[in-house]
């Protein structure tokens, strides 16, 4: 076996703050400082964004190897003006206590992200706008009966928009202040809020529909129903405490090594995750996360064909993570990791328990009864489980990342809330409304997608690397196949970027193999993971529409680039009222050799939703996800020293169990 990076963790001098551990408050503080010293700083100066500026994987390992000192701490600032419109992206050490890095941000390869701040000019500007006023009387509301959702506005090629922060609002009615709001929607008009002028743009109004009246107060007693009788406590414990150790950011849990991380545009991130095989840590995966996501509505309305959302890029999705409860969201022995992220003045703010970190049982490991030796083994298998939720407005979103013992890495979406909904025009004569669903009375869900994409920064045995799709082939009757049972397999490597955009195939069993091209094991096979997709619709809208163009990523299954720092989001780094071409596009252009190099993958996975009756007022989780799988990366089965289930009650004896606690958090 050929390990090309064995022992770099005993070789690293030692460091006050780990070159890619998550922004501290006193960090966020300096970035302030500074910012505030700027010349062009002002009192409408607000923070968009403020992360870690990673350093070049170069860099890390030269101080990993013991060669140089720690890398330069630097963050990423994004600044806007919201009176002059002043945008800026600036790179800042907090090393020097300087700006190093400063480039302003003029809307041609797309804005910053709407402030929620700006959310106050939005419903001034319409409060005050006499065709939103009469629109909204038509339909028998003020402005003060309803609440305005103002949303991304993409980029349709509009002339009027060129230049202008644009936003695009839709009403809802609510009808008392524990009303939920989505049940009633104000549909058939719709208004273009221009934030740079802070005037009403336009208003389109197109049909007065009925407001649907049933109630979707899901939290209500009397819509909830008696509650389920019957259910009996489930009890999780650990007497003796969770087998992973945390220190600091870093975790250790079996054989596994990595770096739990929190970034308020991706959310969590997983950095440097290796697998200890026979005493030498061996790298899988520098750096993983959720690059963007886009959820692309398919009803062609007047009034919301421009419905696509990058709650990453356009939202910032991070910002709205949710503080986790034990026995509510986790269950077990739990240790939280708290979420830091900068407010739009840039003042630090804690999220308590943005991230959860706790073991699963699942099942059996593997087990088999032998009929000729009498052999009868058995082994549990289990999961560490790292996850965190964020709310978008009416949809919920978990990401959730699995680390198994034998080596396999999952990674699961789980989606739940309530659907965004629209008035439904009821059935014509060619039959029911073709693009949405009727959920309740008069009540709409459009048909749309969940697309997530997954920014795969893996590292199998170091840095040269390749990736090879694999197809099962199906083989005629010939003369080397008389009975035509036989088939096979067929390898083809994805040789350059402009090549690499591949779309996923269940008749054939399509895989993606990413292997080293060093490293082999003691069959002489190249050690490699396989990324195992699950076949899904990519995204439906038209490839030449203005959403294909600006969510490229999402018109395949995946792509493959070559390894580039400034290369971190699937849809480039500003997406609001992003042109196309931005991410993906960009990043092939080059059509960079993907033989033997350092490779990142972007793999596309999610939902296409036709809502049911059942996804209201509540939805219950959905789920999307895919695996990374050891492929010859290990000589043999590395579980076979998992040891076996403690006997005794616990394997074979039935007990009642008396009612407990669901587990302590550490």
């Amino acid at each position: 076996m050929t390990i090309n990076e064995p022992g770099l963790a005993e070789k690293r001098p030692v460091a006050s703050v780990h070159p890619l551990a998550s922004l501290s408050s006193a960090e966020f503080d300096v970035v302030r400082g500074i910012v505030n010293g700027l010349p062009y700083y002002t009192e409408s100066t607000r923070f968009s964004y403020v992360g870690l500026e990673e350093p070049p994987k170069h860099e890390f390992r030269a101080w990993m190897a013991g060669d140089v000192p720690a890398p330069d701490r630097r963050a990423r600032v994004w600044l806007q003006d919201v009176d002059s419109g002043k945008c800026t992206d600036l790179v800042i050490s907090l090393s020097e206590g300087a700006v190093v890095g400063s480039v302003d941000v003029d809307g041609s390869r797309g804005r910053l992200p709407v402030l929620d701040s700006e959310a106050a000019k939005i419903l001034k500007v319409l409060a005050e706008n006499k065709q939103w006023i009469d629109a909204l009387a038509a339909r028998g509301v003020t402005p003060a009966d309803v609440k305005v959702i103002a949303l991304p506005a993409g980029n349709f090629g509009y002339a009027e928009e060129e230049g202008r922060l644009i936003s695009r609002c839709l009403a809802f009615r609510m009808d008392h202040k524990k009303d939920h709001p989505w049940a009633h929607p104000v549909d058939g008009v719709s208004a273009y809020v221009d934030l740079t002028g802070g005037a009403v743009l336009k208003v389109i109004d197109t049909h007065v529909f009925d407001i649907p009246a049933e109630s979707g107060n899901y939290d209500d007693p009397e819509v909830q129903g008696p509650p389920l009788e019957g259910l009996k406590p489930i009890e999780i414990t650990q007497p003796e405490g969770p087998s992973f150790s945390v220190d600091g950011e870093h975790v250790t849990w079996a054989n596994w090594k990595f770096r739990v991380g929190f970034d308020v545009r991706e959310g969590l991130v997983l950095h440097q995750v290796t697998f200890n095989d026979q005493g030498v840590d061996r790298s899988v995966m520098y750096r993983g996360s959720i690059s963007e996501m886009v959820v692309p509505y398919g009803d062609p309305g007047p009034n919301r064909f421009w419905q696509n959302y990058f709650d990453a890029g356009e939202i910032i999705y991070g910002r709205f993570t949710s503080s986790l409860e034990l026995g509510c969201d986790c269950v077990g022995e739990i240790k939280y990791f708290d979420g830091l992220f900068a407010d739009e003045a840039g003042v630090p703010r804690r999220i308590a328990n943005a991230i959860c970190m706790h073991e699963e049982d699942y099942g059996s490991l593997w087990k088999h009864t032998d009929p000729f030796t009498g052999a009868n083994e058995v082994r549990r298998s289990r999961r560490l489980v790292i996850s965190f939720f964020t709310n978008v407005g009416n949809y919920d979103y978990g990401f959730f990342w699995y680390l198994y013992l034998d080596g396999t890495i999952e990674c699961e979406a789980k989606l739940t809330g309530i659907l965004f909904t629209s008035a439904y025009p009821g059935d014509g004569d060619d039959g029911p409304y073709p693009f949405a669903s009727e959920v309740a009375p008069g009540l709409g869900a459009p048909y749309h997608q969940h697309l997530f994409n997954a920014r795969l920064d893996l590292d199998i045995d170091g840095s040269a690397n390749v990736v090879n799709e694999i197809d099962a082939v199906r083989l005629p009757i010939s003369e080397s196949n008389p009975n035509g049972n036989a088939f096979t397999k067929s390898i083809t490597p994805i040789v350059s970027e402009r090549d690499s955009g591949r779309v996923a195939d269940g008749g054939r069993g399509r895989v993606w193999q990413i292997a080293s091209t060093d490293s082999r094991n003691r069959l002489g096979h190249p050690a490699s993971y396989v990324l195992h997709p699950v076949d899904g619709p990519t995204l439906m809208a038209d490839d030449s529409s203005w959403v294909a163009k600006r969510a490229a990523f999402a018109t395949k299954h995946l792509f493959v680039t070559k390894y580039d720092p400034a290369e971190r989001y699937a849809s480039g780094d500003f997406v609001t009222n992003s042109p196309a071409g931005e991410g993906i596009p960009d990043f092939i252009s080059g059509d960079e050799s993907l033989v033997g190099q350092d490779l990142v993958l972007w793999h596309t996975f999610g939902l296409t939703h036709f809502p049911r009756a059942e996804d209201w007022p509540i939805m219950p989780m959905d789920y999307a996800k895919f695996s990374l799988r050891p492929y010859n990366f290990f000589d043999r089965n590395p579980t076979l020293n998992v040891p076996a289930p403690s006997m005794g009650g616990h394997c074979t004896t039935h007990t009642n169990g008396a009612n407990g606690t669901n587990g302590h958090a550490s």
